[in-house]
């Protein structure tokens, strides 16, 4: 039996209409199973939906339906989607299903038999919006994320959350791929070492979720219910076969965006190792998506709807760019004008014109028919070379979700077929009789190319794959192929016919921009080069961060220059709400100001940030470049 790969989506909440953020997870998802697949992993692929929320149970009211008849028609939305996305999920999982519900009540029992379960009364601030307690220690300026809280006194049960804390960390040491990426995981580990605190897990307000069985009138609350859909799904108390082969035995990766990561980091290991059940492999927490340089909101009506995305460039060019344009776990933004270059550039020029122009010389020169008759030069072995670094680059960067990167391998050995072309000239070779021998060689290795490009670009873009391949006379189970099956060179069967080409991405026309500019401006306070030149500014790691007391708008932060550890104080506090989250980026700060002292704190530089509509932040860079790096 084939290692097993279980790979989850955050089940999403249907009260919402899917967007480019959940569909851009989703994919995610499916482009490591896909991959998996290929290398020969026996894949379950969970995605589904969060059905037991006060907030579902108030829409439905409002929209005159039971809430199960309004999570019934309000799935139905993620369904369709990820059918129009080519979501490749084995498994959909509803909250409201039984196989759910009987194994969040095993769970309950598991725990409240290892003592970790105890009833006792809330008083304090829960966030309405984000549907949780809150505890002191959580609120900046008396708001929870930045939104309202308000006053709640309520019996409810609770788990000993507090309890796991230096187990946590011993866990987020010993494994340094647990939590991914890194800076994401620094922040985990602050936000612990801070104290954490017991977690309500029922609630007697509201009666749409699952009854807690320890006492009447109590329903189970959020997260015990919300993840151990993870379980459910894997076959827990139902299956233990199948459990043992997907949970224990096999690699469980968890997909989120960022703003869940401490409740799958923190509380769902917690609850795990109450229960006695391995932990996931990882958990992968990915940015969030602008549109056109600002945030996404249904107030400023630029929220992404994918289908009609798909609608206007197709599905695998949408699929190409959220992928190709994000750095996973940072922000990335939409742009039509990128959207446009990326069709442009890498599908149409470099991946299109590689097939049309191969299939339009082989019917030239032999009819379709693929023939070899071999006359090799170094040039081909300096091909083949390169296809086996790209192979061993590309695996290093799918197993490190460095999708971005993955994907520039698989163009850098299309931009080297494209340039190996160019090189060898077949419509010179063919005017030669002699030369014959090499045209076909040539030739071979094009097809031969394009048929391994096809299957390195199958999780991405697999209608494009499944087009590539069938142009080139092919008849393959995507389903069953494996990476290892086209890793030599040489297997595209000689005699083979191919088919007429047809061009897969058309391209797009953007909009010309008016170039216009004041030749006569008027500098205020102007600078010279020199001046410039005076300003260390580099690149810095904050590796701590904190408020001082009665400055409001003040952080202090501990940076890391690459040479020493700096003290920088910054008026940014008021737009860092979750400071803990700073922990672990890069940024750029000028280093060589004189030291002031500011509220009693000695500030030792000066961070860089943007300024537009009130709105501050941080400059950030990638994580790739090294500290110290020096901003000219």
């Amino acid at each position: 039996m084939s290692k097993s790969f279980y790979i989850t989506t955050p089940i999403y909440y249907p009260n919402a209409a899917p967007h480019v953020g959940t569909a851009y997870t989703t994919i995610i998802c499916d482009v490591v199973a896909r991959y998996k697949r290929l290398t020969g992993y026996d894949i379950k692929f969970l995605t589904g939906v969060d059905e037991k929320k006060k907030k579902i149970q108030e829409a439905a009211e409002k929209n005159g339906f039971t809430p199960q008849k309004w999570v019934d028609k309000m799935s139905l939305n993620f369904l369709s989607l990820w059918k129009e996305l080519n979501i490749s999920n084995t498994d959909f999982i509803r909250t409201t299903q039984d196989r759910h519900k009987n194994v969040v009540k095993e769970i309950i029992r598991k725990v409240n038999e290892k003592g970790d379960i105890y009833r006792g009364e809330y008083i304090g601030k829960y966030s309405v919006s984000e549907e949780t307690f809150v505890p002191e220690n959580q609120l900046i300026n008396g708001k929870y994320m930045g939104k309202e809280v308000i006053d709640v006194k309520e019996v409810s049960y609770f788990f000993k959350l507090s309890k796991y804390q230096d187990a946590l960390l011993k866990h987020i040491e010993e494994n340094p791929d647990f939590i991914k990426p890194e800076g994401k995981k620094n922040e985990v580990v602050s936000f612990i070492k801070q104290g954490l605190q017991d977690l309500s897990i029922s609630r007697t307000t509201f009666d749409w979720g699952i009854p807690l069985e320890l006492e009447e009138g109590h329903v189970i609350y959020v997260w015990f219910d919300a993840l151990t859909n993870y379980l459910t799904a894997a076959g827990y108390s139902q299956n233990s076969e199948e459990f043992e082969n997907i949970w224990t035995n096999g690699i469980v990766n968890h997909v989120i965006g960022k703003d869940i990561l401490r409740f799958h980091a923190i509380i769902w290991p917690a609850i795990l190792m109450s229960a006695e059940e391995e932990l996931p492999n990882t958990i992968s927490a990915h940015g969030w998506w602008t549109v056109e340089g600002e945030k996404m909101s249904k107030s400023l009506g630029n929220v992404i709807n994918p289908l009609e995305e798909i609608k206007k460039y197709g599905l695998d060019s949408f699929r190409y760019y959220l992928m190709r344009e994000a750095t996973f776990g940072q922000d990335a933004d939409y742009s039509k004008k990128a959207m446009i270059q990326r069709i442009n550039s890498d599908l149409a020029n470099d991946l299109g014109n590689l097939l049309n122009r191969t299939i339009g010389m082989q019917k030239k020169y032999f009819n379709l028919d693929v023939v070899l008759n071999k006359k090799e030069l170094s040039i081909d072995e300096e091909i083949k070379s390169l296809w086996e670094e790209v192979l061993s680059n590309l695996e290093i960067r799918m197993n490190n979700y460095q999708f971005s990167e993955a994907l520039k391998e698989i163009w850098k050995f299309i931009a080297r077929m494209n340039k190996y072309i160019d090189e060898n000239e077949p419509w010179n070779l063919f005017k030669d009789k002699i030369l014959e021998d090499r045209l076909s060689t040539v030739m071979y290795n094009l097809v031969e190319s394009l048929y391994k490009i096809a299957i390195l670009i199958y999780p991405f873009m697999p209608d494009t794959a499944k087009k590539i391949v069938d142009q080139l006379g092919l008849n393959i189970d995507f389903d069953t192929i494996k990476l290892e099956d086209v890793k030599m060179w040489g297997i595209y069967p000689v005699g083979n016919r191919l088919n007429e080409a047809v061009p897969i991405f058309p391209r797009l026309e953007i909009e010309e921009e008016k170039k216009e500019f004041n030749d006569n401006l008027n500098i205020e306070n102007p600078i010279t080069i020199e001046d410039f030149l005076k300003i260390e500014i580099k690149v810095v790691e904050i590796i701590g961060v904190s408020r001082i007391e009665g400055a409001d708008k003040l952080l202090k932060l501990i940076v890391n220059t690459g040479k020493e550890k700096r003290q920088i104080i910054s008026g940014i506090a008021k737009y860092y709400i979750n400071e803990a989250e700073l922990i672990g980026k890069k940024v750029l700060a000028v280093l060589n100001l004189e030291p002031v002292e500011l509220k009693n704190e000695i500030s030792q530089g000066m961070l860089l940030t943007t300024s537009e509509k009130k709105k501050v932040k941080l400059i950030e860079v990638n994580e790739e470049i090294k500290l110290g790096t020096i901003v000219k």
